[in-house]
């Protein structure tokens, strides 16, 4: 079935927070990677929630809706997530509660009032407040692998990530000309290093190997591991200058796919 067709389905495993007040665009300002001042004329964009130290917490969506933003965040986040942003509330005029909402996601032409996926064009829109299904199954899978989005779970590491080594600037899912925000200033010292030494990148993999294996050099140093497969295609963490070379996971055949 060709892009010129609608294929959509509800997105599993989300959670819609709706931050509202007077003060919550400064209040998530002050906190997330990306300008939420733009949130207004963007309608949607990608963030992320780091720890002091500038490590991955969460990543979500936050979508500008009358007077509250709705921050669309995987499931198993929701909780540590409202946590955090309460303890930052202090005396912010802010309230952040779970509501119960559908998102859908899709390719092909979008229903009115749908938004375009922030991260990469091949990724669709997603439409709030309506479940909708129509077409054949996506195979997002495949989609994130091509386009190199990290997924919260499989790429993405709570405690563990830099997201500027799973490329949140391609992504459209930091600011670098913003103020201040948790975690702002390991970011930044990591943006204006003249390249990153390892991070996120696709691969080939010719034979079996599993997602979470360990990926090394042919002469046994560990260089990285294998996350979302899709066919052929992969994710994977690599350091870079173990990767010009050939590589291994487990009998499998890997290589850095630079097109």
């Amino acid at each position: 079935m060709s892009e010129t067709e609608t294929r959509c389905a509800p997105a599993p495993g989300r959670t819609i927070l709706r931050v509202s007040g007077a003060d919550r665009i400064s209040f998530l300002q002050g906190l997330v990677t990306n300008d939420v001042s733009r949130l207004g004329q963007e309608g949607i964009m990608y963030a992320a929630l780091l720890s002091p130290q500038g490590k991955f917490l969460a990543d979500f969506f936050l979508v500008a809706q009358d007077e509250a933003v709705l921050v669309d965040v995987d499931e198993g986040l929701a909780d540590d997530l409202t946590k955090r942003l309460s303890l930052y509330r202090l005396r912010s005029k802010v309230s952040i509660e779970p509501v119960d909402m559908s998102v859908t996601r899709g390719i092909g032409p979008a229903p009115d009032g749908a938004l375009p996926d922030p991260r990469h064009p091949d990724m669709g829109w997603r439409l709030y407040g309506e479940a909708l299904e129509q077409g054949e199954p996506i195979d997002w899978d495949a989609r994130r692998v091509a386009a190199l989005v990290p997924e919260t779970g499989a790429e993405l590491v709570v405690g563990e990530s830099f997201i500027l080594e799973h490329g949140f600037g391609r992504l459209s899912g930091v600011d670098f000309r913003k103020g201040c925000y948790v975690g702002q200033e390991v970011t930044a010292r990591m943006h204006h290093k003249t390249e990153l030494r390892k991070g996120l990148v696709r691969v080939r993999v010719d034979g079996p190997a599993d997602p979470g294996s360990a990926i090394t050099t042919d002469d046994g140093k560990p260089a990285g591991t294998l996350h979302t497969r899709a066919g052929d295609l992969a994710l994977a963490w690599l350091r870079h200058d173990r990767a010009k070379r050939p590589l291994r996971a487990g009998d499998a055949l890997v290589q850095w796919d630079q097109d």
